[in-house]
């Protein structure tokens, strides 16, 4: 039987993004800001732009530039608003059912909802829809989502009210954008601000994103995060309603976004995830020291943490691989060398700056292990005398409710056998993890607390309500 390469990474459920402008370019901008955060998700991807009352729609599995070749932009209405995502699929299976924006229409409207997070009541709101006689084509929450803020928006008669009445029955994660058939944006991050949402603005009109590097490469300016618990509507490119509407009595920004998920040139709630990485390594460095030649790191997100540590610890910093950019995710391997061998395809270590020399590996995590082993055995292919590994995230324990991918503690390695055990099964002189302690430092302009449930159990609201 054949078998894909599976990344031995955590992968982040998605990104939102939705424009209210006055150019009509709301599709275009979308499409480039979905572009600038396709990192999140490579699974399917989609945009829905207002027609007058109606909404127009176009979702296909596969990455941004697949969904949407020249000749479907070119289809899509000029449009003042628009909504966008892109998937990796945490919840629901990887089918073009559960892409997104979801379309939902109901007696007096419609609406369009793009969502980021992981909710983990929805088989209890499923139920009592499906109790009330509404369908479900998916299995996606975002879908339940819709469907519960179209249900009570039915009740209330108000759009915002309706929103709010929803959203305050959500537990979990959640950062989404609804695109309503009475042309306006309502934007709504979760009480404990589990996924980042940020504003922007330029001459047009204003935007919302997962992360500001989508502000950045469509030309808007940012102007604030979404705070948590927040609901803000955007109409004809302006704030008109703005106010925490949903209260919860703990917060947590996943740390996650630092180390692995966001953009290094994004921005979240104060924090450069930038200098947040540079800040691992050199923490990195301070916790775990080892006397080597030169440090380098994994592409792509230890390659900042890697410099922190060369600069903290005064080792040369060396380029250890080099990344091959056209392999995707679902390239297959028939065979097991195959699939051995796809780690050197993927990454190829560069001997002349390896050979004879007492390396130091700093990557963002281990969950399972098997690449870490791979990795390393390439690296002293490539005749490093020595490898000691360095990970700038503390060992990940426990499962994450809040949209990674990673819902079972039987695949993560350092739930499974102790940091002697992980460093001699993947192959290490040395395994060194970055504390929780030094992981907050390492993030600490950030202006939320966080939640290090995946490391420590320690949640900030509880799975089930």
């Amino acid at each position: 039987m054949m078998k894909m390469l599976q990344d031995d990474k955590l992968h982040e459920e998605c990104a939102v993004f939705g424009a209210s402008v006055s150019n009509g370019e709301a599709a275009g901008i979308t499409y480039n800001a979905l572009l600038a955060m396709q990192h999140r998700g490579q699974e399917g991807a989609g945009i829905a732009v207002a027609r007058g009352h109606a909404l127009v729609c176009h979702k296909a599995r596969g990455l941004v530039s697949e969904v949407f070749p020249k000749e479907v932009m070119e289809e899509l209405p000029a449009s003042n608003l628009a909504v966008g995502h892109v998937r990796y699929s945490t919840t629901g299976a990887n089918t073009i059912n559960n892409v997104q924006p979801f379309v939902t229409e109901y007696l007096t409207g419609r609406i369009a909802t793009v969502h980021n997070g992981n909710v983990t009541n929805v088989d209890k709101i499923r139920k009592n829809l499906e109790y009330l006689g509404v369908d479900f084509e998916a299995t996606s929450d975002t879908e339940i989502i819709s469907a519960l803020i179209a249900y009570k928006t039915m009740r209330g008669g108000d759009l915002v009210e309706g929103v709010i009445d929803a959203t305050s029955q959500l537990v979990g994660a959640f950062s989404l954008i609804v695109l309503t058939g009475d042309q306006r944006l309502i934007a709504v991050r979760d009480p404990n601000g589990y996924r980042p949402l940020c504003i922007g603005r330029n001459e047009y009109g204003m935007v919302v994103a997962s992360e500001t590097c989508a502000l950045d490469s469509c030309g808007f300016q940012f102007v604030r995060d979404v705070e948590p618990g927040e609901v803000v509507v955007i109409e004809n490119g302006e704030i008109t309603f703005s106010e925490v509407c949903l209260k919860s009595d703990s917060q947590g920004l996943c740390v996650f976004e630092f180390v692995y998920f966001a953009r290094p040139d994004s921005v979240i709630d104060g924090q450069s995830v930038y200098e947040a990485r540079i800040n691992m390594g050199k923490i990195l460095a301070r916790e775990h020291p080892v006397e080597a030649d030169v440090v380098c790191g994994a592409p792509d997100s230890g390659l900042d943490a890697a410099m922190g540590y060369a600069l903290e610890s005064g080792l040369p910093y060396v380029t250890g691989f080099v990344k091959n950019r056209y392999i995707g995710r679902s390239f297959i391997f028939p065979s097991q060398a195959q699939r051995e061998n796809a780690v050197k395809m993927k990454m190829n270590p560069l001997r002349s700056t390896l050979e004879g020399k007492r390396v130091v590996l700093v990557d963002d995590s281990i969950v399972r292990g098997t690449t870490s082993a791979l990795v390393i055995q390439n690296l002293r292919n490539a005749g490093a005398t020595e490898v000691h590994v360095r990970i700038s995230s503390p060992p990940f324990l426990h499962s994450c409710y809040y949209g990674t991918d990673v819902a079972s503690e039987e695949n993560l390695i350092a739930n499974q056998i102790s940091l002697e055990e992980i460093r001699e099964k993947i192959g290490a002189d040395s395994l060194g993890y970055i504390s929780i302690e030094g992981l907050k430092e390492a993030c600490g302009n950030c202006r939320l607390p966080f939640c290090t449930g995946c490391f420590n159990g320690e949640y900030s609201t509880k799975k089930e309500q």
